[in-house]
This record gives structure tokens, C-alpha cells and sequence, in this order.
């Protein structure tokens, strides 16, 4: 496992550089504004970004919120030169460490159908496939 990864929760000046790696790392999408996502998780005690810095670096994020019920996992990523170096593994057990220590006992996650490489790592970890459709619905409209 990797060692050289220091987990911290975002700072201010680590935005543009974590959306950067929201981008490279594909977790990114054009209907959700990473800028939007991060100020509504930093806005309560309910949820927070992680962050892994290797050399001044930022290799891996995930966003984690509990809703009352149940914990939850976005914008897991790693930079694509840091992945399957131990990094993602690090990031994982660091957010749900963040989930215990709230209370929370069951973690969850979205993963797209076609993402077969995430939803191997997620196996590996011990997620399982709930086999659940999830379904949205948009009710404000984006500023």
C-alpha cells in the first residue's frame, strides 16, 4: 500500500486543482458543476471532501456525506498515473473512517454500469452490487 500520501479535508486553493483531477479521472460530468458540488458539501457538518497530496500533489478526492440514514461516497478518483498504486485504497478506508466516526454502519455508492474497472476495485474492497435502480429527479433549476 501506498505510503507517501498525506489525507486532509479541501482547503480553499485545492478547488481548481481538484476539479482538474475530477476531469482527468473521468468521474467529471457536463450536467454537474464539480465548483457547485464542492461548495454545497463544505457548507455543513454533514459532509466534507478528502483529498490526497503526494509531493504538493493532489492524487485522489472523495466527497462523503451521511443523509441520516446512510453514508455516501462521490467523486472517488485518483490521478490515472497514481491508480493501482494503493492510493485509492487509502482514500477509501479515510472516508469511511469519516462515516464511522459519525455512526454511520452501511456506506454507499454509484458506480456507472459501464465503468467495469471501478466496479471491480469497489469488489475488491468488499462493496457489493445492490442490483437497485437509481432514480432523480431534478426540483431547482442550476443557477
Amino acid at each position: 500500500m501506498t505510503t507517501d500520501v498525506t489525507i486532509r479535508a479541501l482547503r480553499d486553493d485545492d478547488i481548481e486543482p481538484v476539479v482538474a483531477l475530477w476531469h482527468a479521472a473521468g468521474v467529471a460530468r457536463p450536467w454537474n458543476d464539480p465548483a457547485r458540488d464542492i461548495a454545497f458539501a463544505r457548507r455543513g457538518a454533514h459532509s466534507t471532501i478528502l483529498v490526497a497530496v503526494a509531493e504538493a500533489r493532489i492524487v485522489a478526492t472523495a466527497m462523503i456525506g451521511e443523509d441520516g440514514h446512510r453514508g455516501w461516497i462521490y467523486y472517488a478518483a485518483v490521478a490515472p498515473d497514481r491508480q493501482g498504486t494503493g492510493v485509492g485504497r487509502a482514500m477509501m478506508d479515510a472516508a469511511e473512517r469519516w462515516l464511522g466516526e459519525r455512526g454511520v454502519w452501511k456506506v454507499q455508492l454509484l458506480v456507472r454500469a459501464d465503468n467495469a474497472a471501478a466496479c471491480g476495485f469497489y469488489e475488491h474492497l468488499g462493496y457489493q452490487d445492490t442490483r437497485t435502480r437509481c432514480f432523480q429527479k431534478v426540483i431547482a433549476p442550476t443557477p
